[in-house]
């Protein structure tokens, strides 16, 4: 009995999947060595930084944002609470619903976090043009849009 032969292009997707993947863990990986002395990890930071740009965003629309679900979310929230890197409370339209905000404290992290990274992001896109990394975000938008993950994509940064 033969053996099916995976088609080229089908070999080409599974291979820049398995690529993605171990770009995100290693660089995961490499932050999360990096800011251990700041007693925070990349999870905590994904949320930090989602807060930031959308202040006064409930659980829910945290964990939608962070592709988390919301117990994940709250354990995070609350490591960041303790930390003093965002408060939260009740929102004034609806007190059923807490929402965060990012302190001055957690300002400064995710300011000092953002310079310290510099030099992994640089090494990470060493050697490729500006217009090669605009045609991979157009071809990772196409790929966002074809799971439907378009609308969701430009608020992860």
């Amino acid at each position: 009995m033969k053996k099916s032969r995976i088609p080229e292009r089908e070999q080409q997707a599974k291979q820049a999947f398995q690529r993605m993947k171990r770009i995100l863990l290693g660089f995961r990986s490499r932050m999360d060595e990096e800011l251990r002395p700041q007693g925070v990890t990349m999870a905590q930071l994904q949320v930090l930084f989602a807060v930031r740009s959308q202040p006064r965003s409930s659980g829910a629309q945290l964990a939608r944002t962070c592709f988390i679900t919301p117990q994940t979310v709250q354990a995070l929230l609350k490591h960041l609470e303790e930390g003093g890197f965002i408060v939260r409370g009740k929102d004034p339209v609806n007190d059923r619903i807490v929402i965060a905000s990012v302190t001055e404290a957690g300002e400064e992290l995710a300011q000092s976090v953002e310079k310290s990274s510099l030099p992994l992001h640089r090494e990470l896109w060493k050697g490729i043009t500006e217009s090669e990394l605009a045609q991979l975000n157009d071809l990772l938008e196409r790929c966002l849009a074809n799971l439907d993950f378009g609308k969701s994509a430009s608020a992860i940064r």
